[in-house]
């Protein structure tokens, strides 16, 4: 069949993480823009990404792209495309979107120019002017940038990040989608224990030792577009048996997670359960002043507190310090920490030996890497 067009939106500095992981599932056509990868496939390929995706907010079908300089132009734009190819008569079809540098910056008045040139498309193919709205749900978002128009149609429904095995978290969590992605740019070695001495919710490791299973992320929770036509449930049933199938866990992989905050722990050991990965994490309650790796080999990942989240600067800083006292410079160790500080470099002691440009949410951090001795 013909293949689709599709929008992966993530946070800043993921692009190339999330073009890769849809190239593993058999993507074609990926490219990666700022804060968002395209990419072609089959339907099939489609919810392979809501599975797989580790690092993507959500997974889109572009169904159209044109100039909207005025609100003409967007209805008769939003007219010409086939929504009578996505939209049974009684679907529901709320409209949301953004605009960015362009003429029609008006949000409310572009939803309701969108829906209704949505709405005479459906009256000219379905022969009748009144749509109750009363079955599946068929999200739309309108990107305009630059008096560029982009209709996309939502196939995930709640976030990506929203995996399931974490119903609550601490404050200031850290998003399973990013918590990802720092796993995923250190790299772990089969041999190597994963350490997080800020664990809160438990996400970093749990997100490492999913990946190190290959377990798919996608696994624990549902998505909008589960029966539309497009994607029977046939289909979804046969791609979640084939991930199910795929999982590893007979890889070995061991993660050690503490935190002040005895509450903190027993939530991470809970989600820890819920994610299906508590037979080789480990949480504990410590303080990071007695932070120490105890294996041959070990690798810390963590989100420390930080001025904008929980800690005023000034404490923020002196934790910076402290690490930089107790995460050691030894053969076998290495250390990826993300923070928003430009003199973290300074507060621990040492320069990094790679940094990497990453946002948590819309706050600007480097995520900074140590794996020299």
């Amino acid at each position: 069949m013909k293949k689709i067009k599709g929008c992966v939106p993530c946070l800043f500095g993921l692009e190339a993480l999330v073009a890769e992981e849809l190239r593993k599932i058999g993507a074609e056509e990926v490219r990666a823009d700022n804060g968002r990868v395209y990419f072609e496939g089959t339907p099939e390929t489609f919810i392979d990404a809501n599975l797989w995706l580790r690092c993507g907010q959500r997974v889109e079908i572009v169904l159209g792209q044109f100039p909207a300089r005025t609100f003409e132009e967007l209805f008769e734009g939003v007219r010409k495309l086939p929504w009578e190819q996505f939209i049974p008569e009684d679907g529901r079809f709320p409209v949301k979107g953004h605009a960015l540098n362009s003429k029609l910056s008006s949000i409310p008045a572009c939803q309701s120019i969108v829906k209704k040139a949505i709405v005479r498309r459906l009256e000219g193919h379905y022969k009748r002017s009144v749509f109750q709205e009363s079955g599946m749900l068929y999200s739309i978002r309108f990107s305009l940038l630059k008096d560029q128009a982009v209709l996309m149609l939502d196939t995930t429904g709640t976030a990506l990040h929203k995996r399931g095995y974490r119903p609550a978290a601490m404050p200031a969590p850290i998003r399973e989608t990013l918590g990802a992605a720092l796993v995923s740019i250190a790299r772990p070695y089969p041999d190597t224990v994963l350490y997080d001495p800020f664990a809160g919710s438990g996400t970093l490791l749990i997100e490492g030792a999913m990946l190190a299973r290959n377990m798919a992320p996608g696994l624990g929770r549902g998505f909008i577009s589960e029966g539309w036509a497009l994607f029977p449930k046939a289909h979804w049933q046969q791609r979640r048996e084939a991930a199910r199938a795929a999982a590893k866990k007979e890889i070995p992989f061991r993660g050690i997670g503490s935190d002040i905050d005895p509450k903190a722990v027993k939530m991470a050991e809970d989600n820890a359960k819920r994610a299906g990965v508590a037979d080789c994490l480990e949480f504990k309650v410590a303080d990071v002043k007695d932070f120490k790796i105890e294996t041959p080999r070990g690798m810390v990942v963590t989100n420390p507190p930080y001025g904008e989240r929980l800690l005023e600067k000034e404490q923020a800083q002196e934790l910076y310090r402290l690490m930089g006292k107790v995460f050691l410079q030894e053969p076998g160790k290495r250390y990826f920490i993300i923070a928003p500080d430009a003199d973290f470099e300074k507060l621990f002691g040492r320069k990094a030996d790679k940094k990497r440009k990453l946002y948590n949410g819309m706050l600007e951090c480097n995520y900074f890497q140590y794996f020299k001795y």
